[in-house]
């Protein structure tokens, strides 16, 4: 019977079948080699007598063959094959983990020490295959299952499962284990072989136990920083709250369940100017630092939660925020209900440092001796919390040429004055920004600050200045704008007379006479005058327009030839820049004609010495309009026209002045300064904005933004209210004006009625003239009394606008009340939605412009007529 093994006997290997067999084989090749060697040489003895030679020369042959054989079959090795063997198998026997190496059928090839301790097996025929041992365990045997699995894929794997009790038979060892299983496959060196299975076991319960007492403590501890009686949170480089306990998530209203780390940040959950506090404090490179704040934090429902933070922040080396970690403390009470001392102090900084506006107290010197959030964050790029600390003068945050006046202020506050007047300066960093000083004296120095001796409150005023400035030059604007529309209102009357005079006078002379020269001379300088007036309403917006739905690429490409005659003999180059698909735009096209023609001789005037014009079109999304911040601009779909040069620019101080009329920077005769002032008028009616942008030295751009237009569904409907032909003022291209009449004659009966005589008289003779009959009035209520004489007997009337006594609208009104069919033209120096808009929607009439000529107004009457 085989001995049993010792426990110093797993210094070997319970089963090595390779090394057996191998030795086994080796010893019968060497007994066969030995008898053959020993019949080779009693032939050779008895040949010794007749071959010597050849006898001893079979004998070195057989030597020579014994230790060829030998060395093949390994009874004479290379002594490093065999000492590279040793080492493998000792390292494997004296591994710790349970090694176990099978062929592809399961069959055991070897076992180590390690393996036979660790599943009871003490001696060779004891060993049991993985599959026998954990077979009877549903966890090991799912586990064995998926790694033999694994491996019939050429897959390496590991397994970790718990038993209820240990994997040997004969272990001693009682309880729940927990073990690690292993499993890889082992090529052979021989090409053509078989790989082998290598199965490492190892008990990792003491491992298992460790991580399970870690993870308590980890737990424990995490426990009580849930629910000590101090709120904590962790935040990163960038304020990225990582962690906060429970008992701030309870506090603040969080669901902890819900709470995704990095998801939310310190200015989430600090109130009011809180925020700016905690950004102040800012430690050394490499240091860290510790302050204590009072502040407010913000609930979940938006309530304040007044607090005290102990606040430690860390720096990185090249002076970068690093990481921060926070302690959040409650406010204290009295046990009798009342706030201690404390508790009042920290009361007071909440209120500090949560006010709207700005506050530091300063000493007799001016200097700062401590200052609230609101502070910090307004003069956050002028002083820094670190600044603070050495005591600067208040006047570095003010302009140099605003101390002297700041001094005064906090001379006064010294000597203890009332009502000292407010200050309004602005930043030496940034000279955008203006804010308003108020200095009030300290009357009673308290005993912890005797040195202060003022209060100064700042609040920005930056919005406000904007404000004010925006203004006072919509005031200024809108009140030339009415001076301009007055004026042009009597000066197209005494045009419409001129012309209406010329015309007659015209009609009864020859081009032969001395005269009609001077005749047509006068007729083109009233049209000269005539355009002056029509800027002037177009400043005013109070010209006629005529919108109609465009496409700005059409346009632009109808107008280039004409820029283009417009740069010729100038080192001025056109490039125009067409925007792909750009959106409809409603306006009147001659007029923005006109505005594009006026910005393009404006930008050539610009570069006497040559250059480029550019001429951009554009679509801009509501998100890119807003992108420009330009405040008084809606944030909606516009489409952008600029006009762009790099000419001389436009000085700062005259830029607030090139849109009013007459304003001009050119020499005497060269411009009537009412050229941009057209132009803004024109955009502004048109529902536009428009932006002049401009560096001295380096050229101007106008940006001309249109609102994209979306075309209504067609409803089927009778006439609108505006019924008749219109002679615009304005010159019209040839295939979009209407068909005038041959004939411009009629007998049917006019009421004129204007307040102006010189035009009343001339329009009556010259519908005279063309065969009508003219009654006239020189008021509405005139008007009506004519009327009544007539007893209705009128054809159609005509009638100025403004007037006294009674307007055109109102006649208008009083004559349907009687006449609902009566056929009505207006006569204005206005546009026609000036007045319209006070009429009813169903009302008709037809429109004609001051001023105007004979033929404008036989024409709008004939049509008028047959309409």
């Amino acid at each position: 019977m085989t001995k049993p093994r010792q426990a110093d006997d797993y210094n070997a290997p319970l089963v090595d079948r390779g090394g057996r067999s191998g030795t086994v084989l080796r010893i019968l090749l060497l007994a066969l080699v030995l008898i053959a060697a020993a019949g080779g040489f009693v032939f050779f003895k008895k040949s010794l007598d007749n071959e010597i030679v050849l006898g001893g020369l079979g004998v070195l042959a057989m030597v020579g063959i014994f230790f060829l054989v030998s060395s093949v079959i390994g009874f004479i090795e290379v002594m490093p094959q065999r000492q590279s063997d040793s080492l493998a198998r000792a390292f494997l026997n004296s591994h710790p983990d349970g090694t176990l190496i099978t062929d592809e059928k399961g069959r055991i090839i070897y076992a180590n020490a390690a393996y036979g301790a660790l599943t009871g097996a003490r001696k060779a025929t004891e060993v049991q295959t993985l599959e026998t041992l954990l077979s009877r365990h549903r966890e090991s045997n799912e586990a064995l299952y998926r790694l033999v699995n694994g491996l019939r894929e050429g897959k390496e794997g590991r397994e970790e499962f718990r038993l209820l009790r240990a994997v040997g038979p004969g272990s001693n060892s009682s309880g729940a284990h927990w073990y690690r299983l292993k499993a890889r496959l082992l090529q052979p060196e021989e090409n053509g072989g078989k790989p082998l299975q290598i199965w490492q076991i190892t008990d990792i319960t003491t491992e298992r136990d460790d991580q399970e007492r870690f993870f308590k403590e980890l737990q424990n501890a995490i426990d009580y920083l849930d629910h000590a009686p101090a709120g904590f949170f962790s935040a990163g480089r960038k304020g990225e709250i990582f962690y906060l306990n429970a008992t701030l998530a309870e506090w603040l209203g969080l669901d902890l369940t819900k709470f995704v780390p990095g998801s939310m940040t310190i200015g989430d959950v600090v109130a009011g100017e809180g925020l700016a506090l905690i950004q102040s404090v800012q430690a050394e490179p490499g240091l860290k630092k510790t302050v204590t704040l009072d502040l407010d934090l913000r609930k979940t429902n938006g309530q304040s939660l007044p607090v005290q933070i102990i606040h430690s922040v860390t720096s990185m080396r090249d002076g970068a925020p690093g990481e921060s970690r926070t302690i959040v403390l409650a406010r204290e009470k009295s046990d009798a209900g009342g706030q201690s001392a404390s508790a009042a102090a920290m009361r007071f900084t909440r209120f500090f440092n949560n006010t709207p506006m700005a506050i530091a107290s300063v000493d007799g010197d001016g200097r700062i001796l401590r200052t609230n959030a609101p502070f910090l964050k307004l003069f956050s790029g002028v002083v820094s919390r670190d600044d603070l600390e050495k005591a600067p003068h208040l006047e570095t945050i003010v302009q140099e040429s605003d101390r002297p006046q700041l001094a005064e202020a906090l001379a006064a506050a010294k000597d203890r004055q009332g009502d000292i007047a407010p200050l309004d300066t602005r930043t030496p960093t940034d000279e955008a920004r203006y804010f308003r000083f108020y200095v009030n004296a300290v009357i009673d120095q308290s005993d912890e600050a005797p040195e202060e001796a003022a209060i100064v409150y700042a609040v920005e005023v930056t919005e406000q200045k904007a404000l004010e400035a925006q203004m006072a030059q919509t005031q200024k604007m809108n009140a030339v704008g009415t001076l301009a529309g007055g004026i042009a209102h009597d000066f197209n009357n005494v045009l419409t007379a001129i012309l209406l005079s010329s015309d007659h006078l015209l009609l009864q002379a020859r081009p032969a006479d001395a005269s009609f020269a001077d005749l047509m001379e006068i007729k083109r300088n009233a049209n000269r005058a005539a355009v002056l007036v029509r800027q002037l309403l177009a400043f005013s917006r109070k010209q006629t327009m005529r919108p109609s739905v465009l496409n700005l690429t059409d346009v632009v490409g109808d107008l280039r030839m004409l820029v283009d005659r417009l740069l010729s003999g100038t080192n001025v180059k056109l490039d125009v820049q067409y925007g792909r698909d750009l959106w409809p735009v409603k306006t009147d096209l001659s007029q923005f004609e006109q505005v594009l023609i006026n910005l393009c001789v404006n930008a050539r005037d610009a570069m006497p010495e040559g250059g480029t014009l550019t001429l951009r079109t554009k679509n801009l999304t509501a998100a890119e309009v807003s992108a420009f911040n330009y405040s008084y601009m809606p944030a909606e779909d516009m489409v952008l026209v600029e006009v762009a040069d790099n000419g001389t620019g436009i000085a700062p101080e005259i830029m607030d002045k090139i849109f009013e009329p007459f304003f001009t920077t050119k020499d005497v005769g060269k411009g009537t300064g009412l050229g941009l002032a057209m132009v803004y008028g024109i955009v502004k009616q048109s529902g536009g904005y428009i932006q002049p942008e401009s560096e001295v030295g380096k050229g101007t751009t106008f940006r001309v933004f249109l609102p994209r237009h979306i075309p209504e569904p067609a409803v089927t409907a009778e006439a609108g209210s505006i019924d008749g032909a219109i002679a615009g003022a304005s010159p019209q291209p040839a295939a979009q004006q209407p068909q005038q009449p041959e004939d411009l004659t009629g007998s049917a009966v006019i009421l004129l009625v204007e307040d102006e005589e010189a035009v009343r008289r001339g329009g009556k003779r010259m519908l005279e003239t063309r065969g009508y009959t003219v009654h006239e009035a020189g008021s509405g209520v005139e008007a009506l009394a004519i009327m009544e004489e007539l007893e209705g007997k009128v054809d159609i009337v005509v009638s100025d606008v403004v007037m006294p006594e009674m307007d055109g609208p109102t006649l208008l009104r009083e004559l349907r009340k009687t006449y609902p069919d009566m056929k009505f033209i207006f006569v204005s120096g206005y546009a026609e939605d000036a007045f319209a808009r006070n009429l009813p929607p169903e009302s008709k009439f037809g429109f004609l412009p001051k001023p105007f000529s004979l033929k404008q107004l036989a024409v709008v009457v004939k049509e008028t007529l047959e309409g």
